[in-house]
């Protein structure tokens, strides 16, 4: 081969390209950042509109649906989530994959801006969020006292800590959570205002007329100018008291006649709890191409300079800290690799018995993985656990090439030929073949590299990362290789000069020819039995895929992850306030502080959007290690044991998750959809009493939330209408009093910008009658006169919804569950049995959400990657082979390897997910390797040697036994380590390490006896063929045979 010749000439030469690819390879390693997963891009915008006092049917008639008739109408948008609450609208957009995120934002900005007209003027300015999974925060910090209240906390917190934090290199945002700001409070007193006359609108137009700070202009003199200074902002509380309101009978009524005004803090809509204890939290962000672990570093090397700065009984403590979990993350693959690369090797000296032999065939591999650095840095990607992830998968693989051509090697030196011409030929030989097995593997992870959507994302560095370094090895092989097998050839060593070892190991050698030769009459055994033969194919494959329905192995779209954490969701019942929320999540912490296995909890609720029915609870667990060295539970036992306990906690709904890859979705969601609401409830709670009784379903509740109280206010139109009185003027009195009003602002002594808040004081709003109570201004001027609400209205308590969901503009009703104790597909096949009678009414859809739909997707995704996958497979080994037909006898071998990815993941437990998938997809470049090299030097020595078919697939046996064998125990061994999933995270990677050794036995095994069969069947099927439209076939030396000796050891 050129490559080889070139090298064996130039061997200098060689060295330096060697040096090269490695020093390239340290240089690009030092440069590359570190992240837990690639930073994938989904187009989602997220929009929040705050609407204060508004009911979800007010939210939903109001704001929900002219917006999302306007986002609709935006070019590229794949889905609209809507979903209407108390106060405030959540709008989830997703765009399909090309959709620019930055354009898809300000699409949606602009969309609102043109219906702004259409929306009542109460609202806030809508708030836009780009959602990306791989954007959640890197570090949560926790500020707690026993000593501040919430609102000091908040103070210390903003913009002091805030401040010294963003201005950090890499931090693209900090946010508080449990914030409490303060705020000029004007508490309004129902009854001083009905005693003064004066009206809740007066107050507010008196306090947004008495505080104001407005350009006025300016003096121009002949030669000099001043500007004019109005000081028409009030200072501090008592001028506030002292702002007159109104004027009754000559008497001047001042704001603290009617309302007390004091610097005080705004009403909790939000809550953060450090192990129980009122905190703050601050998430934080960083920008995108900063590495994860330089960011956390910097920010907790900045935490321990600011502590000593915080007052007495103050904690800051590190609640989450991603980058720690990168670091673990990064550090077991990088384990995995190492420990993989060892077994490798070692695999290689047992087989060669040659510590020159090792070391040759042993430099591929950190001369390959420090090439690929420079491939995952010229592609712009971090090294992260997919890349790295690809690169110890690859250790298997990467050896593989070195193994096949020096193995080759040493047969030509075995065989009496000198060392330069032995690295020659023995290169020459098997170059087509080694070439061959290298663009097939490359050939099956270049189209998953470029999968469309968010799959594309995910496995772009994973499959361009084992592409490139397996192009490498290819290259180290051809020339590294068959350079050093000439010019550093084995010592010849008599029987009395070898080690203890390398006798042993020449016994083991001298016992493996014997097997060399039995194989002979396996071969010839199975190329007599044709048809058991295709029965053991057929059957093994249709085995393993009824292997599901059978319920032996089950399936999900992650595998189980134990991450040291454990999140719960605490719902409060509609209609409950903050208070009671507190109360059930102190419940739910007293169940989960007492466990051995949790360190620290910390709660948030509220938000952006002032929801106080849900919190989150997260609790850190002993790290894995420790937990399993006491024999403590892991987090899924764990999490099965919670899930029990917090069922005794009362009027709340708590949700139990073991990691949070898919945030707090749940994993199963049936979205019914259509226009009659009625209907919709009736069908979904249909299917919500069928999930509760699927065994495994749990944490089962509908996206709905039930009924929450209101009050309904009818006005009396006829009677209003002869007072004078409009519905308009009652909203101007009653959404001030209760819902609060932003009356202005003041700046504090610290000189801060506070708002000034107006509302009805906290006892005059607690009940029905303090409504009916409201003074509500009749007539104007002088003659004006108040009277009660209830004069003029119709007050009555009433049920509403609590939440009201939308998908693509449709009702939507969601009936979600967590899976435990059984797998997803388990479980979804089983509802989907106990819910196939019942009748959906007319115009009611049901569709899959959750991590059902994203499977289907990503799965469909895969599938087609792989087929296209496979027909570049057959492409290429159509011109290896010069036939049609050969590289399908080669191909059966693919699906010969599902009986054992099926048969281990049964065995070990795991099920059939997204990392088991692409183990399926790793093995599909592999298992081809043996059966090329089988059937090519059956080929070989057909055509060469004129040997007859039999002969030559018997000898092609013999012959190769060995390298295959070599190949699938390196295979082996490199992947053990992934398998055993050990240290934090690893159990995510478990399943791929299981599938590929499973799969590699059963295909090792099975293509040994069976691609022989089927090469034979295929030949006579060609033969037949062309005799029947009147051709020859070729001969091959059909009548002659030819013995070649099998070498042994030490010949």
């Amino acid at each position: 081969m050129l490559i080889s010749d070139f090298a064996i000439k130039r061997p200098l030469l060689t060295v330096v390209a060697m040096l090269a690819l490695v020093g390239f390879g340290l240089v690009a390693l030092t440069q590359l950042e570190t992240d837990e997963f690639p930073e994938v891009q989904p187009p989602i915008v997220l929009t929040t509109i705050v609407y204060p006092g508004a009911s979800p049917d007010q939210v939903e008639r109001e704001v929900l649906e002219p917006i999302e008739e306007a986002i609709q109408a935006i070019s590229g948008v794949k889905s609209i989530n809507g979903e209407a609450r108390d106060g405030f609208a959540q709008i989830v957009t997703q765009f399909v994959f090309s959709k620019d995120l930055q354009e898809a934002t300000q699409d949606i900005r602009d969309a609102i801006s043109v219906k702004r007209q259409d929306l009542p003027q109460e609202i806030e300015e809508p708030i836009l969020k780009k959602f990306n999974p791989t954007d959640a925060p890197i570090v949560t910090l926790g500020l707690a006292s026993s000593t501040l209240t919430p609102a000091q906390l908040t103070l210390l917190a903003d913009p002091g800590i805030t401040r010294e934090l963003r201005a950090i290199p890499g931090v693209a945002d900090v946010s508080i959570t449990g914030a409490v700001k303060r705020e000029l409070t004007v508490n309004l007193d129902p009854q001083r205002l009905l005693a003064a006359g004066v009206s809740v609108p007066q107050v507010v137009g008196a306090l947004q007329a008495g505080n104001l700070a407005v350009p006025v202009g300016r003096l121009n003199g002949a030669l000099d100018e001043r500007t004019i200074r109005l000081k028409g902002r009030l200072d501090g509380p008592q001028d506030f008291m002292q702002l007159v309101v109104a004027e009754k009978n000559g008497r001047v009524i001042r704001l603290g006649d009617v309302a007390t005004a004091t610097d005080g803090v705004e009403e909790q809509r939000t809550l953060a709890l450090f192990n129980g204890r009122e905190a703050v939290g601050l998430e934080i962000k960083k920008t995108k191409g900063y590495s994860t672990t330089a960011v956390a570093e910097a920010i907790l090397s900045k935490v321990e300079q600011l502590r000593p700065t915080l007052p007495t009984g103050v904690q800051f403590e590190v609640v989450k800290n991603k980058g720690e979990r990168v670091e673990d993350s990064v550090a077991n693959v990088q384990s995995a690799l190492i420990e993989g690369a060892v077994l490798t090797v070692l695999v290689v000296f047992l087989f060669l018995n040659s510590w020159r032999s090792t070391v040759i065939t042993g430099l591929a591999l950190p001369v390959s993985v420090l090439a690929s650095f420079v491939a995952v840095w010229a592609f712009g990607f971090t090294l992260n656990t997919m890349s790295l992830l690809g690169l110890s998968l690859a250790i298997g693989i990467l050896i593989d090439d070195a193994i096949v051509v020096r193995e080759n090697i040493v047969r030509h030196v075995e065989m009496g030929k000198d060392h330069y011409e032995a690295a020659r030929d023995g290169t020459d030989e098997i170059g087509l073949a080694v070439a061959a097995t290298t663009f097939s593997i490359v050939a099956v992870f270049v189209p998953i590299a470029f999968l469309e959507g968010e799959a594309g994302q995910w496995f772009k560095p994973f499959a361009l990362t084992i592409a490139c370094s397996v192009l490498v090895s290819l290259f180290v092989s051809f020339s590294l290789d068959p350079m050093l097998s000439a010019y550093w050839p084995d010592p010849h060593l008599e029987e009395h000069q070898k080690s203890w070892i390398t006798k042993k190991l020449d016994k083991f050698n001298h016992w493996f020819n014997g097997l060399a030769n039995g194989y002979r009459g396996l071969i010839g055994w199975a190329l007599d039995h044709p048809k058991s033969m295709v029965t053991l194919a057929v059957g093994t494959f249709f085995f393993a895929l009824a292997m599901p329905a059978m319920g032996l192995v089950g399936g999900s779209f992650f595998p189980i992850e134990d991450n040291s954490e454990i999140m719960m969701t605490v719902e409060s019942p509609p209609g409950a306030n903050i208070d009671y929320l507190r109360q059930k999540v102190n419940e739910a912490l007293v169940i989960g502080e007492k466990q051995p296995e949790v360190m620290y909890s910390f709660v948030t609720a509220g938000g952006a959007s002032g929801a106080v029915d849900v919190a989150s609870v997260y609790f850190k667990l002993k790290p894995k290690a420790e937990r399993l060295a006491t024999g403590e539970r892991d987090a899924e036992s764990l999490g099965a044991v919670l899930r029990e306990e917090v069922k005794s906690i009362g009027g709340a709904t708590v949700a139990v998750f073991t990691n949070d890859f898919a945030g707090q979705e749940k994993q199963i969601s049936l979205e019914l959809r259509g226009a009659n609401k009625d209907a919709l409830q009736t069908v979904a709670d249909q299917y919500l009493t069928a999930v509760k009784s699927t065994k495994g379903a749990v944490d089962v509740g509908l996206s709905t939330k039930g009924q929450k109280p209101e009050l309904t206010v009818q006005i009396d139109r006829g009677l209003a209408g002869s007072l004078g009185l409009s519905v308009g003027q009652v909203a101007q009195a009653i959404r001030p009093a209760f819902a609060g009003l932003d009356a202005g602002d003041w700046v504090d002594a610290s000189n801060e910008t506070r708002k000034v808040m107006i509302r009805l004081s906290p006892e005059a709003r607690a009940r029905g009658a303090d409504l009916a109570q409201l003074p509500i201004a009749v007539g104007s001027g002088p003659n004006a006169s108040l009277i009660p609400l209830e004069q003029v209205a119709r007050i009555r308590s009433d049920l509403g919804p609590a939440v009201i969901n939308h998908l693509n503009r449709d009702n939507v009703i969601k009936v979600q569950a967590n899976v435990a104790g059984r797998s997803l597909s388990e479980v979804t096949n089983e509802i989907t049995a106990k819910t196939k009678d019942i009748t959906l009414p007319p115009g009611v859809t049901l569709s899959s959400g959750g991590q059902v739909e994203q499977q289907n997707e990503v799965f469909t995704s895969i599938f087609v990657a792989l087929g296209v996958a496979v027909a570049l497979m057959y492409l290429i080994l159509v011109v290896q082979f010069g036939s049609f037909l050969d590289p399908v006898a080669i191909l059966i071998s693919l699906p010969l390897s599902l009986i054992g990815v099926m048969g281990a993941l049964a065995i070990t437990g795991h099920t059939i997910n997204l990392m088991s998938l692409i183990g399926v997809i790793l093995l599909c470049g592999i298992v081809a390797k043996n059966a090329i090299l089988l059937i090519d030097f059956a080929k070989f020595s057909r055509e060469k040697n004129g040997m007859p078919l039999r002969e030559a697939l018997i000898e092609a046996g013999a012959i190769r036994l060995r390298p295959i064998l070599m190949t699938t125990f390196a295979l082996i061994a490199g992947m053990i380590p992934v398998a055993l999933g050990r240290g934090e995270g690893a159990q995510f990677r478990a399943p791929l390490g299981v599938a590929v050794i499973g799969g590699v036995i059963t295909s090792t095994i099975l293509t040994l006896l069976v691609i022989p069969t089927f090469y034979e069947i295929f030949d006579n099927m060609r033969g037949g063929l062309l005799r029947w439209v009147g051709l020859t076939p070729p001969h091959t030396g059909q009548f002659r045979t030819m013995d070649m000796p099998v070498p042994e050891a030490g010949d």
